[in-house]
């Protein structure tokens, strides 16, 4: 027998331990996927794409929504984008977490929000009605926008739940402008969710503003300087002293990040953190008992290599860190 074939056999009897398409063929919610990371289907870490909640701890869902920008559209391709950057993510255990994030937390990915886009003004309704049912389901949800109105609906549906939660943004900006509360726009959600009781302002924290609104109504406010000047611990322990044990909410807008390391959004601020910066200010925030989040406004048409959407896609798995790492304190 030549050693071609002896080398054949040897990989045929290696593959059966091996799986293709991993978002299809999963057997369960708490498998590692063995896909290569240039191919397969493109879930969010290759979890399994369902519609079925059952079991599942966290849920993954995109909103392909762009309408409410104010400068450069193309936020709707941001869930395709941060899926097939998390691909990068080949299964072995997470930096910095050490750990298998699936070994023991169910997760799967849920696809995308089906909105009609010739009727913006049913869009709000249809986010939030969605999101209430997977957040009864008693699982955590991840959103990947999307432009920055679609935390509006998500927050709406988890105070429906939760009661009023505090707000952890990464921003470059405010989004506090004043609106009638009709509006379709990335730039006032905050202010709406903090004048109808949706957060609580006392217990919010914007980090990384670059930008000026007339009103802060009521949040504390992490310039983009104080930032740089600080180190990530103490950036850490100003989110979880304004906090301060309460439910939270946290939201990532891309845009935080410098256009070094983000320049895929599409309203980019020069002056901003590195993504390694922020990414350890999320490494120190295991404590927090952040019930929602999301990553938003990746718009990959200005992008370069995918570095925006591996940023995103990265934030998002440090998410999943935090719940698996307290998850794991829990059983202990």
């Amino acid at each position: 027998m030549s050693k071609t074939h002896i080398g054949l056999q040897e990989r045929e009897q290696q593959m059966p331990s091996k799986s293709i398409d991993h978002a299809f063929t999963a057997r369960n919610l708490t498998s590692a996927a063995t896909d290569p990371t240039h191919a397969g289907a493109l879930s969010f870490m290759r979890r399994r794409y369902t519609k079925n909640l059952n079991g599942a701890e966290a849920v993954i869902w995109g909103i392909p929504f762009d309408a409410a920008v104010s400068n450069r559209p193309g936020a709707r391709f941001g869930p395709q984008a941060i899926r097939r950057a998390s691909a990068i993510f080949d299964n072995d255990p997470q930096y910095p977490f050490q750990r298998d994030l699936f070994a023991d937390l169910a997760v799967v990915d849920y696809g995308d929000c089906l909105l009609d886009y010739g009727n913006h003004q049913k869009t709000p309704a249809t986010i939030e009605r969605e999101a209430a049912k997977i957040i009864t389901s008693g699982a955590f949800l991840l959103s990947l926008g999307g432009d920055h109105f679609v935390t509006w609906p998500i927050l709406k549906a988890h105070a429906a739940k939760h009661g009023p939660v505090a707000l952890v943004q990464f921003d470059a900006h405010q989004d506090t402008w004043y609106d009638d509360g009709k509006r379709i726009d990335h730039g006032s959600f905050v202010g709406r969710a903090a004048r109808d009781g949706v957060i609580d302002p006392a217990h919010s924290i914007q980090v990384g503003i670059r930008t000026h609104a007339p009103d802060d109504c009521g949040l504390k406010i992490v310039y983009g300087y104080e930032v740089e000047e600080m180190s990530a611990a103490d950036i850490a322990k100003q989110i979880i002293a304004r906090t301060a044990g309460r439910k939270v909410y946290l939201t990532f807008d891309i845009d935080c990040l410098d256009p070094a390391f983000a320049p895929g959004t599409g309203t980019p601020v020069a002056g901003g953190p590195s993504s390694a910066k922020i990414l350890s200010v999320l490494r120190h925030l295991t404590e927090l008992n952040i019930v929602g989040a999301d990553v938003v406004e990746v718009a990959p048409a200005y992008d370069h290599a995918d570095v925006t959407a591996i940023a995103g896609a990265t934030i998002a798995m440090y998410y999943l860190g935090i719940l698996a790492e307290q998850k794991a304190k829990q059983k202990r």
